[in-house]
């Protein structure tokens, strides 16, 4: 059928396919095959003959060069929805916390710019490092004065001075940087009374010598040195005039103030109270310049607190060796003026002088002083009493681990039989010790 229809259409009919030679049937396909041709040494062009080639098209499975490669033609700005609203919430909040930053770093060095004439004239080193010429002559160096502790939080440091050792001064900011924890703050604090509000404070601790120059100052005491070196001692007690708004906070949180008794005094406004172990310290230390700086300070006024007591409760005998000093705490104003400072700048100048007070004149009788060692002496007891409970049952635990010990040795060199004889003996007297023991109790 197939060649009838090729042959209507002009088609020619297939030649037959030639015996294979020798009957070899794997090599059929091969037969009908025409003979190849040599081809001829002249048939090939030369170089020279050969025109010039054009260009050659791109292969048919290479990529164009299309608008996927351009990406300012393929894509809108439809494409950006969520990075168009999370950048803008991106640079508010670095503006925010640059801001932040920069406003309590501005309110720092405004603090030193007040202070830090009246720190040069009590101190011979202000900062952390030394002095190159005179000390109130020097330009304020910032970068030498403050240290950033944190964002929110600077030190400083006053040294070089008589009856003074040192002096440390923290300034606590609020969270400028961070609205939502600063003002998280506030709320929990409405709530909370644990948790009281954030206030942007000024903390300043001072340490006495105490007569111990000669360990706090290599070379100093020494020679020659021996006789400018005063003495620099007075009687250890705890003394606090603090806000009344902290009271409570204080007494809990601080070991020391602990010891004292509360008592409002008629010299001092109604808002602060006096914290006290002696009546005799209260009426020594209350003197007119303080009265009136307190009153001056106002509301910013929050602690003064005299102590030879650790803040924390004392666990070991070691912790309760006096170490003397002083502590002022108030609160910054909220403008950044200068002139803001001049209410609590007068109490400032005169904590800074008031080491040298109490080592003129607080000496006290010893009938004073006799509350004061006692009520030291019942706190050394018990942690004493407890320190010998604790080794008491230490003892005890030894004692019991090697009587495990040798009952065990003494059972492993026993046979089975003595073993059970052993147990039985020792059961026995566990039973008359408790029958014993509920006899006593009837």
């Amino acid at each position: 059928m197939a060649d009838f229809v090729k042959g209507i259409f002009g088609g020619q009919k297939p030649a037959a396919a030639p015996a294979s030679a020798g009957g070899d049937d794997d090599f059929a396909d091969y037969a009908g095959a025409p003979e190849p041709e040599p081809t001829p040494i002249s048939a090939i062009p030369s170089a020279d003959s050969i025109p010039s080639a054009a260009p050659t098209p791109p292969a048919v499975g290479a990529v164009p060069y299309t608008k996927w490669y351009r990406v300012w033609e393929r894509t809108t700005l439809d494409d950006f929805k969520m990075e168009m609203y999370v950048l803008p919430f991106i640079f508010v909040i670095i503006a925010v916390h640059l801001f932040g930053t920069r406003k309590n770093r501005r309110k720092a060095r405004q603090w030193v710019s007040v202070h830090a004439p009246v720190l040069r004239q009590e101190f011979a080193q202000v900062g952390y490092s030394r002095p190159k010429g005179d000390v109130e002559a020097e330009e304020l160096d910032f970068d030498r004065l403050l240290r950033e502790k944190k964002v929110d939080e600077y030190l400083t440091y006053a040294t070089g001075r008589q009856n003074v050792a040192f002096v440390d001064f923290k300034l606590t900011l609020l969270k400028r940087y961070n609205p939502l924890m600063r003002w998280g703050e506030v709320l929990i604090g409405l709530f909370f009374e644990s948790l009281p509000a954030p206030e942007e404070r000024m903390e300043a601790t001072a340490y006495a010598f105490d007569g111990q120059e000669s360990k706090i100052v290599p070379g100093l005491g020494k020679g020659e040195d021996k006789k400018s070196v005063s003495n620099s001692t007075y009687d250890g007690f705890v003394f606090a005039v603090v806000h009344k708004d902290l009271m409570k906070r204080l007494r809990e949180e601080r070991y020391d103030l602990s010891l004292t008794s509360t008592k409002d005094h008629p010299k001092l406004p109604i808002w602060t109270t006096v914290m006290s172990e002696s009546a005799e310290v209260t009426e020594k230390l209350l003197t007119p310049e303080l009265v009136k700086a307190i009153n001056d300070a106002g509301d910013r006024f929050e602690a003064l607190v005299i102590t030879d007591q650790p803040m924390d409760q004392p666990k070991k005998l070691d912790e309760t060796t006096p170490r003397k000093r002083l502590n002022l705490s108030l609160k910054l104003p909220s403008s950044s003026s200068p002139s803001a400072y001049d209410s609590t700048l007068p109490l400032f100048t005169l904590f800074l002088r008031l080491p040298d007070f109490l080592v003129s004149s607080a000496h006290f009788r010893p009938e004073a002083l006799r509350r004061i060692k006692q009520t030291r002496e019942d706190q050394i007891a018990k942690i004493r009493k407890i320190e010998e409970e604790e080794k008491a049952e230490e003892r005890k635990l030894q004692g019991d681990r090697a009587k495990k010990e040798k009952r065990e040795q003494l059972l492993s060199r026993m046979s089975a039989e003595e073993q059970r004889k052993y147990l039985e003996k020792e059961r026995e007297r566990d039973l008359k010790r408790k029958e014993k023991r509920k006899t006593v109790k009837a």
